[in-house]
Parts: C-alpha cells; sequence; structure tokens
C-alpha cells in the first residue's frame, strides 16, 4: 500500500499483526551554518534550508485519531516544526516494544535525519500530507 497520507499511514499500522509503535520526529526548516547568499535567498522563499530535529515522541496507532491532534498536541510543546519524520517499531509476538527498544530507534532516527537520511521514513506536512524531499 502507498502511503500519502496520516491515515493511510493509521490504517496500515493497524493492520499489522504485531504491535506497533510509531516514532515521530519533528523538524524544523532553517538555514544551514554559514548560508551562502543563494542559500539565504531560496530559504527566504521558502526552499532550501536544513531540517532540523526538535522534538521526538512514541504513540500506538490506536492512540492518535489524525492529523489534526497530533498537531494539537504538538503544539502544547510550543515548539514550532514543519515536517515529522515517520517511522514505525514493531513488537514481538503479543508485546509492544519496550520503551529501550523505542528510546533506541527514535535516537537512530535523530542521527540519521542528522546525516540527510531522509529517504527510510515518510515525510508529512502539518496537513497529514506525504511529502517529497530533494
Amino acid at each position: 500500500m502507498a502511503i500519502s497520507r496520516f491515515t493511510d499511514l493509521l490504517e496500515e499500522a493497524q493492520r499489522q499483526p504485531e504491535p506497533q509503535r510509531l516514532l515521530f520526529v519533528f523538524t524544523r526548516a532553517e538555514l544551514p551554518e554559514n548560508p551562502t547568499p543563494e542559500q539565504r535567498r531560496g530559504f527566504e522563499q521558502g526552499e532550501g534550508g536544513v531540517l532540523t530535529p526538535v522534538l521526538c515522541v512514541d504513540k500506538a496507532p490506536d492512540e492518535l485519531s489524525d492529523m489534526q491532534a497530533l498537531v494539537a498536541e504538538s503544539q502544547r510543546t510550543e515548539i514550532e516544526w514543519d515536517v515529522v519524520f515517520v517511522g514505525a517499531l514493531s513488537g514481538k509476538g503479543h508485546q509492544a516494544p519496550t520503551s529501550d527498544e523505542v528510546e533506541h530507534h527514535l535516537q537512530r532516527m535523530v542521527q540519521s535525519l542528522q546525516m540527510g537520511n531522509t529517504q527510510s521514513f515518510l515525510a508529512l506536512n502539518r496537513q497529514g500530507e506525504a511529502v517529497a524531499l530533494q
């Protein structure tokens, strides 16, 4: 199944036979260190920049109703973000992943994103639509 919206993600996660934890890394678009004039102009026009991780959370699929609920929850942190990256972690048997496993995988996601590796994760905008990054 091709996932193009947050609702597709929730439906697919709920269909899995093993318990799932959805891993979210929220990122904010920022200028890179020492930007060139071209990078600065592009960023001011809403293009380019780097995505910096600013917030992480994990949720079971049944803890989420829709993207608006996730956005509302994130707003309570007062941390601004632009794109959220999503990964999934399966449990074993009928047991959900442990908090240590979740924390380990969230840290790996953050490290991967900091290195610019975004292809392994689903990227969603604030409207819950999948976005393609270049």
